[in-house]
């Protein structure tokens, strides 16, 4: 089993790939080419022109439009993914981009992965396959993650059976009771020593709830053998000794499960069945061609985003009668106070020569807004979650720095809430980036300003490198972060 940590947005060559997947000394550049060709075909994987720095954005310029995998001394490759991805036994673990001092970061991607997985949660996704139509690949890995934890969770899947006792605890069978045991008469009236009851218990050896067993212990053996249970912070699951062949073929296995499915109206059972199906109809496929699956995302900014809001109390869908702030809403907003803050901002205005003004269906809309009290004092922050690796560090180019479309629309959210701000007398509002560090403390780095809006009486937007881990921690424990701590 080849594996190792990769890095995100970082530019390798084919031979650093296969120095750190098969560590060094059994590189196999000819299996890292091929792997390296499926990656870049799902699009974990990028081709780039090694003269091209490390953008946090790749354009498609920095793109080499090629289906070839080459050693060339032109082309590097870049992970543009952070999580778990298993192809063919091999098993690439890319961190954050962010992660500068650590070349395996176990612990940090550890705790990312329970981020992504509470970020998925709360969007509500189970990828069950990647690619699309014809290309597209059972997801194992996920299937296999979702099957632990719901186990972990909800337990074994149960049927219950009825059972006969003698003087159990459920309800008397009269009949069976006076036609099969004895009576002691006393005084002309029966007395009966042994009563017969009805119990229902849990099927034991129910088919689907040893199935549910075997499927289980082959998902923590898979993830064992990987070395992905301790990622995963999962516990290993041992409940069979029995094999998938042991309960028939794949065909009649899928077809009991159907059959149990319709006769089913629990929805977590339900669920858990069809999810089975899924995984057992796909380990044939996953045998016979390319087995590839991941758990993680592409675009790791919307989890940072996520997470910020979360943190930071984000109040743009709060509505305004639910705002707390040290004065009463004002008159001119009263009407409008079952809304949430976001819509206060004003879409544009189209009009035809011959037609009425029309407002268009989008408008600006901020990462999140935050109106907190701080020392007595109400403060209107507006911050921009940015997962970027900005360099803006005394004797070295800028870069890695959001364009000039971001720091343009910073000044505007200001002015699209001026009028709220000044109707309720807040007197502090502030402006700012916030950026992912590995440091452990929060970084004031400076400031973005465009002197042309700072002359209209704008804040300047401040940048703040926020620890990713004490935010993730907030995050997976439903905590807010002092703000205050910011010093904006």
């Amino acid at each position: 089993m080849a594996k190792g940590f990769f890095k995100e947005r970082k530019h390798y060559t084919l031979q650093n790939i296969a120095d750190i997947l098969y560590e060094k000394e059994n590189a196999d550049l000819e299996e890292t080419r091929r792997l390296v060709g499926i990656l870049k075909k799902y699009g974990v994987v990028k081709a780039v022109k090694r003269t091209k720095p490390e953008f946090d954005d790749l354009s498609n310029e920095d793109i080499v439009l090629t289906d070839v995998v080459d050693n060339s001394n032109d082309i590097e490759y870049v992970f543009d993914y952070v999580g778990v991805v298993m192809l063919e036994g091999h098993v690439f673990k890319c961190y954050p981009k962010y992660i500068e001092t650590e070349d395996e970061p176990f612990e940090e991607l550890k705790q990312v992965l329970k981020v992504i997985k509470k970020y998925n949660s709360s969007e509500q996704l189970i990828y069950l396959f990647n690619g699309e139509d014809d290309s597209r690949i059972f997801n194992r890995l996920a299937v296999a993650l979702h099957l632990l934890e719901e186990y972990y969770a909800d337990g074994l899947y149960t049927n219950q059976k009825e059972i006969i006792e003698t003087n159990g605890e459920g309800e008397i069978l009269w009949d069976k009771t006076i036609n099969e045991t004895f009576a002691i008469i006393q005084n002309n009236k029966p007395y009966y020593v042994e009563l017969q009851t009805i119990n229902t218990v849990n099927n034991d050896l129910d088919y689907f709830r040893r199935l549910h067993e075997c499927v289980l212990t082959t998902c923590s053996n898979e993830l064992k053998s990987v070395g992905l249970l301790q990622l995963f912070d999962l516990s290993e699951v041992n409940l069979t000794q029995e094999e998938l062949s042991d309960f028939g073929d794949d065909n009649y296995i899928l077809y009991r499960l159907q059959s149990e499915i319709q006769s089913q109206y629990v929805t977590r059972k339900q669920n858990l069945l069809k999810t089975i199906y899924t995984y057992i109809a796909n380990v044939k496929t996953d045998k016979d061609d390319i087995s590839y699956s991941l758990y993680g995302t592409n675009s790791f900014n919307l989890v940072w985003e996520k997470v910020c809001a979360a943190v930071f109390d984000n109040k743009l869908n709060t509505t305004l009668g639910q705002l707390k702030m040290s004065v009463p809403l004002a008159e001119e907003f009263r009407s409008k106070s079952k809304e949430p803050l976001i819509n206060m901002i004003e879409k544009p205005k189209w009009k035809g020569n011959d037609m009425e003004e029309q407002d268009a269906a989008d408008t600006l809309i901020p990462d999140l807004v935050s109106i907190p009290q701080i020392d007595g004092t109400d403060y209107f922050l507006i911050f921009d979650a940015k997962y970027y690796n900005i360099q803006l560090e005394k004797g070295k180019s800028l870069r890695n720095n959001p364009g000039v479309g971001d720091v343009t629309k910073q000044y505007l959210y200001q002015l699209a809430y001026r009028n709220f701000i000044k109707a309720h007398n807040i007197a502090v509002v502030k402006n700012c980036f916030l950026m992912p560090t590995e440091k452990n403390e929060i970084i004031k780095k400076g400031t973005a300003r465009m002197p042309m809006l700072e002359a209209l009486g704008l804040e300047n937007i401040q940048i703040r490198l926020i620890p990713a881990t004490l935010m993730y921690e907030y995050y997976l424990t439903q905590r807010k972060i002092d703000i205050s701590l910011l010093e904006l």
